[in-house]
């Protein structure tokens, strides 16, 4: 995803509100997600997500990370339709059941990660990182290492994933065709996690001497 956690500038009501208070709300959200178990609750508070993204311009990068994390989510959505024998018995299995209630607990898993994962990736995208780190220290008292690393690490997170697309291209270039299934991808992707990280050392460290020099 290209942008993937990068700051986008913008003069919306989330741009000018105090970071801390995006990253109280984000949590509040992120809370009320998981404390819910109501199909309604969750489509309001996904409402709600995708109002403040369109109020703030990031309906497009909003919609990606959805499809990215319901993708994700389908593992744990798997996992709790066959493990979770609940409801009226629809297909029987050697181990239980999957019921009304099976379906019903895998989409609300879907529903509840894409819910509570949206709030926070947008106050990545509509705060500066420095901001956030200031605000952290000054506001919440967070020590200045602490939230530095907090902050480092978030910059860092779109930093690999361009240098990984930037290999990816040049490995396509040379002949090499990640299309196909999951495995085949994975198989073709794991020798590229060299290169990542002896550049992802380089970068650790180059950032550690700018700390040490500050």
């Amino acid at each position: 995803m290209k942008g993937f956690l990068e700051y986008v500038p913008g003069n919306s009501f989330l741009h000018r509100l105090n970071p801390v208070a995006k990253l109280a709300a984000s949590l509040l959200i992120i809370f009320a997600c998981f404390l819910t178990k109501s199909f309604i609750l969750l489509g309001l508070i996904l409402v709600l997500d995708l109002a403040l993204a369109a109020n703030c311009g990031m309906m497009r990068q909003t919609l990606g990370l959805a499809k990215v994390v319901a993708g994700f989510s389908l593992l744990l959505a798997l996992i709790a339709l066959f493990t979770t024998p609940e409801g009226a018995q629809l297909v029987a299995l050697p181990w239980g059941y999957i019921g009304t209630g099976s379906i019903l607990a895998a989409l609300r898993i879907i529903l509840r990660l894409v819910a509570c994962a949206v709030p926070l990736f947008l106050v990545f995208y509509v705060t500066k990182l420095n901001d956030i780190a200031n605000s952290l220290v000054k506001v919440c008292r967070v020590p200045y290492k602490y939230a530095f690393v907090f902050t480092s690490t978030v910059h860092f997170i779109p930093v690999f994933m361009n240098d990984m697309s930037g290999i990816m291209e040049a490995q396509t270039a040379r002949g090499v065709e990640f299309d196909g299934g999951l495995l085949k991808r994975i198989r073709l992707m794991i020798p590229l996690c060299v290169p990542l990280l002896v550049g992802s050392v380089r970068k650790t460290n180059s950032a550690a001497i700018a700390a040490e020099v500050r």
